[in-house]
């Protein structure tokens, strides 16, 4: 789900008495929304509550979340989780994050060539 429609959303939850915590890696949407707790992970999208797989690091951030709901400050409190995406090189993945150029323009275009022919076969098999 978007960032901001989770952002949203917890606003609206907390104006109704219910605790939220936004876990996201999207920092300057989420607090230009105005959530009352948000645990940043400076990780690729899709991916805030840690690598696929990688337990210890989802317990981590899973943990840090309910301290945050149990322990936030002030209104509007952001905490940054410390864990990073790649050890050896953790800038590496945001060189290649959604990156389209000669080496991969072909590949993408075939792909959404693709979904889009799909798209329109479910949409002709839809009665009505």
């Amino acid at each position: 789900m978007c960032h901001q429609t989770v952002s949203l959303v917890a606003r609206h939850l907390e104006a109704a008495g219910i605790p939220t915590v936004v876990i996201g890696s999207a920092r300057d949407i989420v607090e230009e929304c105005g959530v009352p707790r948000f645990l940043f992970v400076d990780f690729p999208l899709g991916n805030p509550c840690g690598k696929p797989y990688d337990t210890a690091m989802q317990d981590a951030i899973a943990g840090a979340a309910l301290d945050l709901l149990e322990r936030a400050w002030a209104p509007r409190t952001t905490v940054q989780r410390p864990e990073v995406w790649n050890a050896q090189d953790d800038l590496a993945w945001r060189a290649n994050f959604m990156r389209v150029d000669d080496s991969n323009r072909a590949q993408l275009a075939a792909a959404g060539e693709a979904r889009r022919r799909e798209q329109a076969a479910v949409r002709e098999a839809k009665p009505g």
